[in-house]
């Protein structure tokens, strides 16, 4: 009773022309996160860039990325991955499943050609009537605003399968941009450790001739054998992951890779310009995945008025007009023309509160995606905030790790030249060689970490999407 005492007679006025509409006003919900990043301390003189330059949506991919061979792993990628396949395909679904919504604002008219043969008794003759002509067949009248409410939630529904498949373009270009850049790490550590396996197998045959003419004892040569089979080690796990991220890139790319593509850079001289991280409620307008979440929030809050007018009579009309005629014969000769009108109001009564509780539904199911919006946009803030830490440090590591691993080729230039004199044992040669080679892995996996995390950071500010050149030419 509280809630049908509502509505006035003015607002049934309003029903009765067409005017109402039961959803509630939409709002956009309030960001539940702070309104500015957390800035980080510099780290040996290194600031974040400014806010000034531009924002990385509006930085195409092919501008971030200057590397050719990488550039067309992503155009393949683009033309042949399948789950950009399917995103594409929901697209085409949604927006059937949005014309067929909108279609029920509208009354659908048929051909219709029916006959009725009868008989009122035993002994009684057969009557029999067609007609031929046009008929609706139980067209809503829309005075509570539940089929538009439906045909909204349906146009929001796609247009947040839109912004899906926007999200899982920009997801493919940046697993494919790590994924190419874990094989050129790969590559450089294959190389390293190529490298470090000759030195330490000509250590070996040095200590194994040291030893046979008693100069060097078993622990040494113990000692080399243990660092050369290490070394092994090392170069077939290398080999096994380097095959691992060479099938995932092409799981990625969705084809085997050509043989035909251009020459690309090296890990060593592959940079990556810094972004500026601008403020969080830029996360709302350049971040796809929130979009398609306001979206769905505005589906559901539409699916609110689609409920409520349940609680109202459903007017529906049916009608038909053509010829009429006694025999099929005759039907389009000598018939003669006849129509007929059928209106129908349907209210729920006793329903048992099935109607109070498709309400009671579609407010639960507002509240689900408000709460979903919400944590869309503090999960986009803290990718945010997390990219950035990387940014503001992973290039002070890096510098770090160099310095490291030149202080250690050093020590171990100074301890071979000291061993060969004799002034230094083997012990301390053997050591020396474990600590460059452990430092010169740690450079190569610090400078993918740093190259990693700005293809990542791309990424959470919204970069990569662009719009396809065939759609781009249909929509102008």
């Amino acid at each position: 009773m509280t809630k049908t005492k509502r509505f006035t007679p003015l607002v049934l006025a309003l029903a009765l022309a067409g005017c109402m509409n039961l959803a509630p006003k939409y709002e956009r919900p309030a960001a539940p996160v702070a309104p500015a990043f957390p800035e980080m301390p510099q780290v040996g003189g290194t600031a974040l860039p400014t806010a000034t330059g531009e924002a990385p949506a509006n930085i195409a991919w092919q501008r971030f990325f200057a590397d050719a061979r990488l550039r067309q792993l992503i155009e393949l990628s683009l033309a042949n991955n399948r789950d950009l396949r399917v995103a594409i395909l929901n697209i085409e679904q949604a927006r059937a499943q949005y014309r067929i919504a909108r279609a029920d604002r509208l009354p659908t008219v048929s051909a219709a050609v029916t006959g009725t043969r009868q008989t009122v008794g035993e002994d009684q003759p057969i009557s029999s009537t067609y007609q031929a002509g046009l008929s609706v067949s139980a067209f809503e009248l829309d005075f509570f605003g539940r089929v538009r409410n439906l045909s909204e939630a349906a146009l929001a529904q796609f247009l947040a399968t839109e912004e899906a498949r926007k999200t899982t373009q920009i997801s493919l270009i940046a697993s494919v941009a790590n994924s190419y850049l874990s094989l050129l790490a790969d590559d450089e550590l294959l190389a390293l450790t190529e490298e470090t396996l000759k030195t330490r197998e000509e250590s070996l045959r040095l200590t194994q001739l040291r030893f046979d003419n008693g100069v060097s004892s078993k622990l040494d040569l113990q000692l080399s054998a243990s660092l050369v089979e290490t070394a092994r080690a090392t170069l077939a796990q290398l080999r096994r992951l380097r095959q691992q991220d060479n099938n995932l890139l092409t799981l990625l790319v969705g084809q085997p890779i050509p043989a035909d593509l251009p020459q690309g850079a090296t890990l060593a001289t592959t940079e990556l310009p810094d972004l500026p991280a601008g403020l969080p409620s830029d996360l709302l307008t350049v971040r796809p995945d929130i979009r398609s979440a306001e979206q769905q929030l505005i589906a559901a809050n539409a699916n609110i008025g689609a409920a409520r007018a349940n609680y109202f009579p459903r007017i529906s009309l049916t009608g038909s007009a053509g010829s009429v005629s006694d025999e099929l014969s005759g039907l389009f000769k000598s018939g003669t023309f006849g129509w007929s009108f059928a209106p129908q109001a349907i209210l729920p009564i006793f329903d048992y509160g099935r109607v109070r509780a498709g309400v009671e539904s579609a407010q639960a199911g507002r509240d689900i995606a408000v709460a979903q919006y919400e944590r869309s946009i503090q999960t986009a803030f803290r990718e945010v905030a997390d990219a950035l830490a990387g940014q503001a440090t992973y290039s002070e590591q890096l510098r770090a790790q160099r310095a490291v691993a030149v202080a250690e080729q050093d020590r171990f230039n100074l301890s071979d030249l000291r061993y060969r004199s004799g002034a230094a044992s083997q012990l301390d040669l053997l050591d020396a060689q474990r600590s460059l080679f452990q430092a010169q892995q740690q450079t190569v996996e610090a400078n993918l970490a740093r190259l990693q995390n700005q293809v990542t950071l791309y990424r959470v500010l919204g970069g990569g999407w662009s719009e396809p050149v065939a759609e781009a030419q249909a929509s102008r």
